[in-house]
């Protein structure tokens, strides 16, 4: 099978991370929960993963690397910590439901004011609508990194620039940005940059966290043990362990520090341009084929490694199916869990066919898939 739906997981797993997964399994006890070697081994393996990830994504301190199951849970522990009844936040079409519906659910529940800066037919933002709708007393800005559907990028520091002159916080979904192309939260004003470990990163699924800049104050989202400060009836207030209840996903995360060494070692540079060079060479070609259309900008330098597309008048579930039964090829149909977007290009009924790229894929698997969408087109 060709694998071409790395936007959703990252199939194929560097060794040192399965190797590091299968030891945690044979040996790791529970972090936090008694001083013998066995636990002690665990926070080792934790701690690891927090420093490497504080490194890799610019965050001040490591102990502010709050480690969740995937960006969904450290989206909802964001979202639900900081916005407060009748907080104004503002958001793109471009979002994934991850983000849509836990704001659906905060304006719902406690009347928050939501702001979408719109998606036009083509797929674009216009950066003067950031401008005219970040507006003072804004309390938070909340947006993906590049779109999960187009790949598509929304440049943060510029963004983040307008929502801390409004004196409002800057929150990123990372999800499809962490390990594919550089981020920095010091420098790109990011307040809270959420993500994955099991996309990009090339670690395992159950992964992922959210870094948060030393200040910015998130109330817990759920509550319980710990392994300090028993006799407390809150949760402690430190960092991370206030957003830590419960316990730990130990083994998932020694191989995700594993993950996240192999990246620091390889490079994100490194990994960014052998996936943007197998998108351009996919783009190139199938832009031209008959009958089929892309949907995206692909003018940016730093885009995520993604094209989707139309082919004729074909349900995008029929074109997905077909790669897969009979090219053995490996794609996303639909939704994509983002529906705003769909909507504004108005491909909202038959969807679209996602093609997206990794680390191991090669330019034979890319040109496999420019001649099976060929064949389709031409039937």
């Amino acid at each position: 099978m060709i694998y071409l739906d790395n936007a959703a997981t990252t199939m194929h797993k560097p060794q040192e991370v399965i190797d590091a997964t299968v030891a945690a399994l044979q040996s790791m006890g529970n972090s936090g929960r008694g001083a013998h070697e066995s636990t002690l081994q665990t926070s080792r393996a934790i701690f690891d993963a927090r420093a490497r990830a504080a490194a890799l994504f610019g965050c001040p301190r490591a102990d502010h690397v709050v480690f969740t199951c995937n960006s969904t849970e450290a989206l909802n522990i964001a979202l639900m910590g900081l916005v407060e009844k009748g907080d104004r936040v503002v958001s793109t079409d471009y979002e994934h439901n991850s983000v849509l519906r836990p704001l659906y659910r905060l304006r719902d529940e406690r009347g928050a004011e939501l702001a979408f800066v719109p998606a036009d037919k083509e797929g674009c933002l216009d950066y003067a609508d950031f401008e005219r709708l970040i507006t003072p007393g804004t309390k938070l800005v909340v947006c993906t990194h590049a779109s999960n559907l187009t790949g598509d990028p929304i440049d943060i520091v510029r963004v983040a620039k307008l929502a801390h002159a409004a004196g409002a916080l800057m929150v990123v979904d990372g999800s499809q940005s962490a390990g594919a192309f550089p981020v920095n939260m010091e420098e790109m004003g990011i307040d809270v940059f959420c993500f994955t470990g099991h996309k990009s990163l090339l670690g395992p699924q159950g992964t992922g966290g959210l870094c948060i800049r030393p200040g910015v104050e998130i109330k817990p989202w759920k509550v319980g043990g710990s392994g300090i400060k028993t006799y407390l009836e809150t949760q402690p207030a430190e960092y991370p362990t206030r957003l830590e209840a419960g316990t730990m996903n130990g083994h998932g995360l020694a191989g995700l520090a594993a993950a996240l060494a192999y990246v620091q070692q390889t490079g994100v540079e490194t990994i960014h341009a052998h996936e943007e060079k197998l998108m351009r060479r996919f783009y190139e070609a199938v832009k031209e084929i008959p009958g089929v259309k892309v949907y995206g900008d692909f003018t940016a330098a730093y885009r995520a490694p993604i094209v989707s597309i139309s082919v004729g008048d074909y349900d995008s579930g029929e074109v997905s199916d077909e790669l897969s039964l009979t090219y053995e090829i490996a794609t996303r149909s639909g939704g994509h869990c983002a529906p705003r977007l769909h909507r504004a290009m108005g491909t909202e009924e038959r969807g679209l066919v996602r093609f997206s790229f990794g680390w191991y894929n090669t330019e034979e698997d890319v040109d496999a898939a420019i001649a099976a969408v060929r064949e389709i087109a031409e039937d």
